[in-house]
C-alpha cells in the first residue's frame, strides 16, 4: 500500500478558495451580496474576486505578500478574502476600532504591499501611513459602492480596480495547503497585539467544522453583525460561499440596521459577541421591527450570562454559544445542543447554554489541564484547569515572533490562556483568563461567575470584575458596574444582592459605578484598564459614578 502515490486525481491542497469556485457553478444565479441598494448573485461576484486579483497582479503582488484593507462591513472587504489570496497574497484585515499608532504598529510588522481603505477612515489611514518613514505599502481607496462619495485617497480606487482585471484570470495555484491565506492581529487584551498566521487548510477545515457545528443549511441569510477582521468574520468570510447563502452586508452595527435588515431581507444567521445583545435588548421602540421567524445567533468572545441568553430568546433569537480565539482560527468549541435538554426548564437550559461546548471537527483534541502535572483535570465541573488544543485549525503561528510561538506550543498543545471546567458529560465552561482569576485567602474566585450573578439584577446593563489589593487577603474582587439608564441603584443594593446570592468570599469588596466600560474591538472587556484602576482603591471608601476611563 505504500507504494500508492499522490497524484492531481486522488488530492488537491485544501483551501477555502474552492468554496466560491463552487458557488459560482452551483449556486450561479443565487443572491451573493446584498449591501443597501446593490446586490450582486455568486457567479458575479466570483468573476468581480478575479477581475480584482488580476489587477493586484498587476500592483505587482507576488506569493506571500501582504495586502491590508481597512474597512467595515462592506462587499470590498468580503471579496478581498477571496481575491486576495488568488492573487497568491495574504490577507491582513484590520481593526477599525484601532487608532493611527497602532495601524502603523501593523503595517510595519506586517510589510504590507497595498493598504485599501474605505472612503469613511480615510483621515485614520492617511495619520498612520504619517507615522511610517519608510516603506509604505500602495493606497486603494474604497468608495462606497451604493452611494459613490467621489473621495479619493491616492491614484487607486476600488471598483476601477475590478473593471480593468481580466475576468478570466481564475487566480494562482494553491500548491501548498501550508502557505498562509491570512494574518490577523490578536486584539491585545492582555499584551500588545501578535500577528497570527492562518494557513489555507487551516482556515478551510475550521469553515467546514463551523458551518457542520452550527447546522448551517444552504440558502442561509447572513448579516454581517459581526467585524470581518475578526478572525475573518469567523471563517464564515468563506462559509456564507461554502454553503451557497447570502452575505447582508451593514457598515454600521446598530439596532436600526440590524433590525431593519432582518426584516427587509429575512436573515436566517447572524454572529456577535455578547455586547451587541445590549444594543438588540435595548433598541428604541422606532428602532425595533418584530422579527418574522426564529433568527440564529452564534455568539463568543465573551462568556454570555444565562440570564442574558434567556432575555434574548425571549425577543426571538436562537442563540448557540462558542469559544475561540484568533489563534485558533475563531471559534474551537460549540456549544452542541442535545435533543433531550429540551426537556429541562428554560433557565436549565439556559445554563447549559452558556457553557462553551465541545471541540469542532477540526480539532484532533481539546482538554483542561493543570499546567504544572500536564494532567488533565476531574470532569466534575469544579476543578480549573489551563483550557488546551491541537488540530489543524491552529494557527501556523505568530509573524516573526519565535518566542511567543514556542511559548504558546508546549507539550503537544496549544495554551489558550483560558481558565475553564469540564462537565462529567464532557462539555468544557470557562472560567476565566488566567491572569484574570481572583485568589483571595487561599480561594479562586472566577470573575466570569461573578459577572454572571451580578449580571442578573435587573438594573445592571454590563459588569466586568477585577482583582484588586487587600491588606489581608492579597486580593479581593472590585466590581465595575454600567447601570440601566433608568437605575438610582446604590452601592449598598448591590452589596446587599450580592450577600444573598453567593459565597461571602466572592462578594465584591467595591463597587464602581461606571458610565460606560472599557472594550477592545471585539467587544471583550480590558481588564487590565480596570485593574489599573482598581489598584488605587486600596483602603479608600466606596467610589459612585465614575464617568470615563483616561
Amino acid at each position: 500500500m505504500n507504494r500508492l502515490a499522490k497524484c492531481l486525481a486522488n488530492y488537491a491542497p485544501l483551501t477555502p478558495l474552492t468554496f466560491i469556485k463552487r458557488a459560482s457553478k452551483v449556486y450561479p444565479n443565487r443572491t451573493s451580496i446584498i449591501y443597501d441598494k446593490v446586490q450582486f448573485n455568486w457567479s458575479q461576484t466570483y468573476e468581480r474576486c478575479c477581475r480584482l486579483a488580476d489587477s493586484l497582479r498587476s500592483l505587482n503582488v507576488a506569493k506571500n505578500d501582504v495586502v491590508s484593507v481597512l474597512a467595515p462591513n462592506v462587499p470590498a472587504l468580503y471579496e478581498m478574502h477571496f481575491a486576495v489570496p488568488m492573487a497568491g497574497a495574504v490577507l491582513n484585515a484590520l481593526n477599525t476600532r484601532q487608532d493611527a499608532k497602532h495601524i502603523a504598529t501593523i503595517l510595519r510588522h506586517s510589510e504590507a504591499k497595498v493598504l485599501f481603505v474605505d472612503y469613511e477612515y480615510v483621515p485614520l489611514a492617511s495619520e498612520g501611513l504619517r507615522l511610517l518613514i519608510a516603506d509604505k505599502p500602495q493606497v486603494v481607496v474604497i468608495d462606497d459602492i451604493s452611494k459613490p462619495t467621489g473621495v479619493r485617497f491616492g491614484k487607486l480606487e476600488y471598483e476601477q480596480m475590478v473593471r480593468e482585471g481580466n475576468p478570466e484570470y481564475k487566480g494562482e495555484e494553491v500548491e501548498d495547503e501550508w502557505d498562509a491565506i491570512a494574518l490577523n492581529y490578536t486584539s491585545g487584551t492582555t499584551s500588545d497585539p501578535k500577528g497570527v498566521v492562518y494557513s489555507h487548510r487551516g482556515a478551510f477545515l475550521s469553515t467546514i467544522s463551523l458551518i457542520q457545528g452550527w447546522e448551517m443549511p444552504t440558502e442561509a441569510v447572513y448579516l454581517w453583525s459581526l467585524p470581518m477582521f475578526h478572525c475573518n468574520g469567523w471563517t464564515f468570510a468563506w462559509g456564507v460561499a461554502a454553503r451557497g447563502g447570502t452575505n447582508v452586508c451593514i457598515r454600521n452595527t446598530n439596532a436600526y440596521e440590524m433590525y431593519t435588515s432582518i426584516s427587509n431581507h429575512k436573515v436566517t444567521h447572524m454572529c456577535c459577541a455578547p455586547v451587541v445583545f445590549n444594543i438588540l435588548l435595548e433598541a428604541k421602540p422606532h428602532e425595533r421591527r418584530e422579527l418574522a421567524s426564529k433568527v440564529n445567533i452564534l455568539t463568543g468572545g465573551a462568556p454570555p450570562p444565562a440570564a442574558l441568553l434567556e432575555r434574548m430568546e425571549d425577543i426571538g433569537f436562537d442563540i448557540t454559544h462558542a469559544y475561540g480565539l484568533t489563534e485558533a482560527s475563531g471559534p474551537a468549541l460549540i456549544c452542541e445542543w442535545q435533543t433531550k435538554w429540551n426537556e429541562l426548564a428554560r433557565d436549565q437550559q439556559a445554563r447549559l447554554k452558556a457553557r462553551q461546548g465541545v471541540s469542532v471537527l477540526s480539532l484532533a483534541d481539546v482538554d483542561v489541564k493543570d499546567k504544572k502535572t500536564m494532567e488533565g483535570v476531574p470532569h466534575d465541573g469544579k476543578a480549573m484547569g489551563e483550557i488546551v488544543l491541537r488540530g489543524s485549525s491552529i494557527m501556523k503561528g505568530y509573524l516573526k515572533d519565535d518566542k511567543e510561538t514556542a511559548n504558546a506550543f508546549q507539550n503537544g498543545w496549544f495554551f489558550t490562556g483560558d481558565v475553564g471546567v469540564i462537565h462529567p458529560d464532557g462539555y468544557i465552561e470557562i472560567k476565566d483568563r488566567s491572569k484574570d482569576v481572583i485568589i483571595s485567602g487561599g480561594e479562586n474566585i472566577s470573575s466570569v461567575e461573578l459577572e454572571s450573578v451580578l449580571f442578573k439584577h435587573q438594573a445592571i446593563l454590563e459588569a466586568a470584575v477585577v482583582a484588586m489589593p487587600h491588606p489581608r487577603w492579597g486580593e479581593s474582587p472590585c466590581a465595575f458596574i454600567v447601570l440601566r439608564d433608568s437605575s438610582d441603584t446604590t452601592e449598598a443594593e448591590i452589596l446587599e444582592y450580592c450577600e444573598k446570592n453567593m459565597p461571602k468570599f466572592m462578594v465584591p469588596k467595591k463597587v464602581v459605578f461606571v458610565k460606560e466600560l472599557p472594550k477592545t474591538g471585539t467587544g471583550k472587556f480590558q481588564k487590565q484598564v480596570l485593574r489599573k484602576m482598581a489598584k488605587s482603591f486600596q483602603d479608600t471608601p466606596f467610589i459612585s459614578n465614575l464617568q470615563c476611563f483616561g
